[in-house]
């Protein structure tokens, strides 16, 4: 896989919460570490997407944000 984006975090895909028109996918990207998506039900199918499966967890940089108290 290439891809553009610098922010690609490697895991497992641990729960996938099943919606009527998305799906919630639940990524561990580290133990007690997640990263949630929530994409459409085809791209689920047309990744083949499974609990267990190793997945990339690609987060645009421009849409992250920080904040302090």
């Amino acid at each position: 896989m290439k891809v553009s984006a610098r922010n690609a975090l490697k895991g497992t895909v641990k729960k996938i919460e099943v919606g009527s028109v998305n799906d919630e996918i639940v990524i561990e990207i580290s133990p007690g570490v997640e990263v949630v998506a929530i994409i459409t039900k085809s791209s689920v199918e047309n990744l083949n997407l499974s609990q267990g499966k190793e997945v990339y967890a690609v987060v645009k940089a421009s849409d992250v944000m920080i904040a302090v108290d």
